[in-house]
């Protein structure tokens, strides 16, 4: 079921969008080479709480850590780990929930760390313009599939592929609720927009096959051939105009 959130709880969303945008600025600084992806866990889940809020990923469906961390071929959902360092040239998805009074937040943001190559360069900034392309058809009386049908034609126009295993969805008092929101698919298709829903968009974008296999820690989705993958993820409001973006300072 759809939910339509009141204007209390739009406040309530913003707030805790704002502590999330907030907390990736502040890990920005501190993504070099030479840190750990468990440094970045405790950094986030100390500032999240220095905020008031709480971690949304933290035992959800009995995960292990505060965000995920996805490294180079790893799609989504890496754990963080002491023995994983990052390195000059890597790429490193943060993704991550914040939850405060009541209501969820989710966003992701790929970064670089040190020099990176030119293509893992253009992957990012592809992924997270597909993001923007999307966010277009994001209004009130589209649907659903015109936002991942404008995300798909981009991607593909530039070289890449998006992930179809994996999908955005709405997001508000659970962190996964109705309606799922795919990166692909034919317009005109999917669940009709209206004024008050809140959903997470999310572009994954494969520097190769759109396939995807998942490891055995039963979380980490990497890519099936082993080229990179970015992520870029923000949680936003429907409106009869252009949408609001809710994860952002």
């Amino acid at each position: 079921m759809i939910k339509i959130k009141s204007p209390h709880e739009i406040e309530a969303m913003r707030s805790a969008g704002r502590i999330l945008a907030e907390t990736f600025e502040y890990l920005a600084e501190s993504i070099q080479p030479g840190i750990t992806t468990a440094e970045l866990d405790e950094l986030a889940s100390r500032f999240i709480r220095k905020n008031n809020a709480t971690c949304s990923f933290w035992q959800y469906n009995g995960y292990p850590a505060h965000i995920c961390s996805s490294v180079n071929e790893q799609v989504v959902h890496g754990i963080p780990s002491k023995k994983v360092r990052l390195s000059e040239g890597d790429i490193v998805s943060l993704d991550i929930g914040v939850f405060y009074k009541g209501y969820h937040s989710d966003s992701a943001r790929t970064f670089a760390v040190g020099t990176i190559s030119p293509e893992a360069e253009k992957l990012i900034r592809v992924t997270k313009e597909s993001f923007y392309e999307g966010l277009k058809m994001a209004q009130a009386g589209n649907r659903v599939f015109d936002i991942g049908a404008n995300v798909q034609t981009y991607v593909e126009q530039n070289g890449f592929s998006v992930v179809r295993s994996l999908v955005g969805h709405g997001v508000g008092s659970a962190l996964h609720e109705d309606p799922e929101v795919p990166n692909f698919g034919t317009p005109g298709r999917g669940a009709r927009l209206m004024p008050g829903m809140t959903l997470a968009i999310e572009p994954m974008v494969n520097q190769g096959t759109y396939h995807v296999n998942t490891l055995s820690d039963g979380w980490t989705v990497v890519t099936a051939d082993g080229k990179l993958s970015a992520h870029y993820e923000h949680t936003i409001l429907i409106k009869d105009g252009e949408a609001e973006i809710l994860t952002s300072c």
